[in-house]
């Protein structure tokens, strides 16, 4: 790799990695592949695509990533260990560019209470790997876990022998957030003081948000001569998550006088990314996020819209449009046409097919029907939740409900099945949502085991959508389905089977339905 750019700081992006092993962050691999296509549109340098030793699953996600996405490279993590550096070989194979990302830690508290190895045993198990895995593949990262915590003679003496094993990029991390910006800038410029040979590698950093500085200690490294920033789509992560790649971006971009760096990502694929993977997570952006959030571009006090109207740069230091928000927010409604509904989810920063195009605008006017006006939150909420459903074999046709504070919620529902079958159930429950559902599992015979319901409009105004997220366990195994309407227990309801319908997919194709091994306590870095 030419290291010849300076003034380039290259993004990792982690959210298929450290991202999904966030507390109810899992993806199916129909849903890692729909991440990864958005990143190589958001044009980010490295995919981490996960972790292949933790389960067949994360080897055959990260295998279909590297066999599929082109332009990024395609990095799978790695303990030191001939295992998982073989694993990590065979899913990263097919890729245009494959990566090997090698670890292990090497704090003092890690030394002695996980590892429990001499510090010259971790250099050799370092640089064994290392040297293994360049006999795969030319580019190789090492990452010392826990470096912020790692003493500093021995961490310089760690990437020192990183350096000279073949490591192409050394990564430092604050493993559990505990460094400030001006100790973890100083830290940076020691290695580059005293590790021989580092100006010829990418120097890189992997910060989480623990205390709240994930982004600040980013920018801090930078600032100290790293030029790969590892981080997550709105900052998911395991704990209180990483550093926020929408974030740290539009920093390095707004204060290129000060940085002295680009990224060279196309900003305006920040937005839709970050409303993807809010959709397939179920963790919604908080209104105040910094970039993407509803509030971010908002004015409400009279002194800031004064200003506004003045000059937009008075009181906005960003332009929505950079990060792929529209300001128009088009109002459509049941009488606009095919081309208006394209043209606006173009600007939305959409790309569909005919087929998909064709599909989302049944849903707009079948929506159009029920709403007086349509807004561009809307129709975000059509077309991801469209693109994320599992298909059939089931299709809701009619739900009714009965419910008050002084009678037992009821429901009757009736699906119709692809083979035309049409069967029709009742049932109770503690609310109509619950009733409904448990008139859907009547009818499937697929009983799930509630873990979270979370509900939020999509927009304002009385006849807002709804849009439901349910977090289920079936056999042990955790699933998530999200569901769009006017009506919160059609919401609800539709979210169910969602859910409902991937598990009877599953297993119609001879896919068994087991717990992967939890590999948290291994693929943290």
């Amino acid at each position: 790799m030419s290291i010849d750019d300076g003034d380039r700081v290259r993004i990792f992006d982690t959210t298929l990695r450290d991202g999904e092993q966030a507390p109810g962050c899992s993806m199916t691999l129909r849903e890692k592949l729909r991440v990864a296509t958005a990143l190589a549109e958001l044009r980010v340098d490295v995919i981490e695509a996960g972790f292949a030793a933790a389960s067949p699953g994360d080897f055959e996600s990260v295998r279909a990533i590297a066999s599929e996405i082109e332009g990024p490279a395609v990095c799978s993590l790695a303990r030191c260990n001939p295992e998982d550096i073989e694993k990590a070989w065979k899913a990263v194979e097919p890729a245009e560019k494959p990566r090997i990302h090698v670890f292990v830690a090497t704090s003092e508290i890690h030394r002695t209470h996980k590892l429990n190895m001499a510090k010259e045993e971790i250099i050799q198990s370092a640089t064994g790997a290392i040297r293994m895995a360049r006999q795969f593949c030319d580019d190789v990262e090492f990452s010392p876990e826990d470096a912020s915590r790692t003493e500093l003679p021995y961490l310089a003496e760690v990437v020192t022998a990183a350096v000279e094993a073949g490591a192409r990029t050394i990564n430092i991390p604050d493993t559990v957030g505990y460094t400030v910006p001006g100790e973890f800038y100083e830290l940076f410029r020691y290695l580059k003081e005293h590790v021989p040979g580092i100006d010829d590698v990418v120097l890189s950093v992997h910060c989480h948000d623990d205390l709240g500085m994930a982004v600040a200690n980013s920018l801090s490294a930078v600032r100290g001569g790293a030029r790969q920033v590892e981080c997550t789509i709105n900052g998911i992560g395991e704990r209180a998550g990483n550093c926020s790649l929408e974030e740290v971006v539009m920093a390095l971009k707004t204060r290129r006088e000060y940085f002295g760096v680009d990224t060279g990502l196309d900003t305006t694929r920040l937005y839709p990314t970050s409303r993807l993977v809010s959709s397939i997570t179920g963790i919604h952006i908080p209104r105040n996020k910094a970039v993407v959030g509803e509030n971010a571009f908002a004015h409400e006090a009279g002194i800031h819209q004064h200003g506004m109207l003045k000059h937009a740069s008075t009181y906005e230091i960003m332009r929505p449009e950079d990060v792929g928000i529209s300001r128009s927010n088009l109002v459509l409604g049941k009488h606009s046409g095919r081309h208006a509904f394209r043209d606006r989810v173009r600007e939305l920063g959409f790309d569909l097919d005919d087929f998909e195009l064709n599909r989302a605008f049944q849903e707009f006017k079948k929506l159009a029907d029920r709403k007086k006006e349509l807004y561009d939150a809307d129709i975000e909420a059509l077309i991801l939740n469209a693109e994320g459903t599992a298909p059939g074999p089931w299709v809701l046709e009619v739900l009714n409900v009965n419910s008050g504070t002084s009678s037992t919620a009821t429901a009757s529902v009736r699906l119709r099945h692809e083979n035309g079958d049409c069967p029709e159930e009742a049932a109770v429950g503690d609310g109509p949502i619950a009733a409904a559902c448990q008139a859907v599992e009547r009818i499937t015979g697929i009983h799930l085991v509630l873990r979270n319901f979370d509900l939020r409009s999509v927009t304002k105004g009385e006849d807002a959508q709804g849009e439901a997220t349910v977090t289920v366990e079936y056999n042990d195994v955790t699933f998530r389905g999200h569901g769009v309407s006017t009506d919160i227990v059609e919401a609800g309801a539709l979210a169910w089977l969602e859910v409902t319908n991937r598990i009877i997919r599953r297993q119609q194709s001879g896919l068994e339905i087991i717990p992967a091994p939890d590999a948290g306590e291994i693929a943290t870095i």
